[in-house]
């Protein structure tokens, strides 16, 4: 059956320094699927995405068949915010944007207006991870490539994120992959997942792929998961 694929990826190994830090890994993404990458720190998966956009060298294939691809790491842009001296409009022009297709893309995200002219540094955790999505989305991109967005936010905004991605991808019929660590984002929004420490442990759907015994392979003995009975 002849599959509509947004990226394959085949073989791919990353060595940086004298550190192997992917080995050997293959999978696929059909376009308007959800790829959640999963696996505890260190395991790659940022890795993975730099390699996935040509940011860093790597042996194997990696075949894009999308042109407009967005991509925003906000653990490391948030890290290194107080240090930006940049307003929420100068960060918008670093793409060219407009006002109003900024105020557009602010309001998208359920920020005021107000933001627009506020320092990149005065603004919430919250605020700041809402931002990055509008701005990765100002371009109307078709495919999305996210890394931990809600790192440093509580459980509430996280779920907040999630579900504005989530609304997005329907509205946009968007490709997203989406690194995170927590399960319970493969159980809400994933149509597959990948399993990563180093080398592919799982990948596919969830209910297949996250068993008790790749679960563990993945982040080691002890590990328990709650699926939800309504998924």
């Amino acid at each position: 059956m002849n599959k509509d694929l947004a990226l394959v990826v085949k073989n791919l190994s990353v060595t940086l320094g004298e550190q192997k830090i992917i080995e050997n890994l293959s999978f696929e993404v059909e376009r308007g699927e959800t790829l959640v990458v999963l696996g505890p720190n260190g395991a790659g998966k940022t890795t993975l995405l730099r390699a996935l956009l040509g940011i860093i060298p790597y042996e194997g294939e990696i075949l894009w068949r999308v042109e407009n691809k967005s991509y925003l790491p906000p653990t490391e842009l948030l890290q290194r915010r107080e240090i930006l001296p940049l307003t929420v409009e100068d960060f918008y022009g670093l793409k060219g944007v407009a006002k109003q297709a900024a105020q557009d893309s602010l309001r998208s995200v359920g920020l005021e207006d107000g933001v627009y002219k506020k320092k990149m540094a005065h603004l919430s955790t919250g605020q700041f991870q809402r931002l990055s999505i509008a701005w990765a989305l100002v371009d109307k991109p078709d495919t999305l490539l996210f890394d931990e967005p809600t790192s440093g936010i509580d459980i509430g905004g996280a779920e907040t994120i999630y579900s504005l991605l989530h609304e997005f991808w329907k509205k946009y019929n968007l490709t997203i992959i989406l690194v995170t660590h927590d399960l319970s984002v493969v159980w809400e929004h994933a149509d597959n997942v990948l399993c990563l420490n180093k080398q592919g442990v799982c990948y596919g759907v969830p209910k297949k792929a996250l068993t008790t015994k790749n679960l563990r392979q993945l982040y080691g003995v002890g590990v328990k998961y709650y699926q939800h009975k309504n998924l």
